[in-house]
């Protein structure tokens, strides 16, 4: 399935304004990835490079760059001889596989975490939730979800270095977990109820309760994947 390439240069003008930031392969980056996350390129949509160099006003080589970081994170898939596409949507089995692996690591790193928690390592936390909801003014809703799934990832991985245990956090990272699971549902609501989950994480790592750290942990997790479970509907 391809973009069509008569539809792309109708945002030309718009979407070239934004990729001038201090990195042109970061504003690339940024702007696939946002499309990507808000499906406005299709799973398993062909990318071609030429039309997304001509449609952000630049040349082809940041579009490589881009598409190779993305591929890197499982967003998009590179076949030989046919170029890059998106990659394919989580299935119903994938998806039960991944929560069953996230209830498996990510209760113990968040009460290894409450174990482990110093005034440096809360503050730091805080200060990424209070981005995730307050942070730099989006340009529309569909840069706010991206960015939001990314803070998200952010927020899970920062509370696995307190943790402490590299081979959760190693594992888990690689999984790019929060980049897939965002991609399934582009909904308001998957963010602001999440935002409140982890205001109850913070509550247990303030009182350095590892216990209750676990359980919200474990109730974020089952909460995140009934909210998602619609996508498959």
């Amino acid at each position: 399935m391809a973009i069509a390439a008569d539809r792309m240069p109708d945002r030309a003008a718009d979407r070239a304004q934004s990729v001038r930031p201090a990195s042109v392969v970061d504003g690339v980056y940024d702007n696939i990835y946002e499309r990507l996350m808000s499906l406005e390129i299709p799973p398993r949509a062909r990318i071609p490079i030429d039309v997304i160099a001509r449609d952000l006003n630049v040349s082809q080589t940041p579009v490589r760059e881009a598409l190779s970081r993305l591929e890197r994170e499982g967003l998009v898939c590179k076949a030989h001889l046919i170029g890059y596409s998106a990659a394919p949507q989580l299935s119903r089995k994938q998806f039960d596989d991944l929560y069953t692996f996230r209830l498996l690591l990510e209760p113990e790193g968040a009460r290894l975490a409450a174990l482990n928690m110093t005034a440096e390592s809360l503050k730091f936390l805080e200060d990424v939730a209070a981005d995730m909801g307050h942070g730099e003014q989006p340009v529309d809703r569909t840069s706010r979800y991206s960015r939001f799934a990314r803070a998200d990832g952010h927020f899970h991985d920062a509370i696995l270095a307190v943790a402490g245990n590299e081979v959760i956090r190693s594992t888990l990272f690689n999984q790019h977990v929060h980049l897939h699971i965002f991609r399934l549902m582009f909904h308001t609501r998957v963010t602001q109820e999440a935002l409140e989950e982890h205001e109850s994480l913070l509550a247990a790592f303030r009182g350095g309760d590892a216990v209750a750290a676990e359980a919200a942990m474990r109730e974020h997790i089952l909460r995140s994947q009934d909210r998602l479970l619609s996508a498959f509907e």
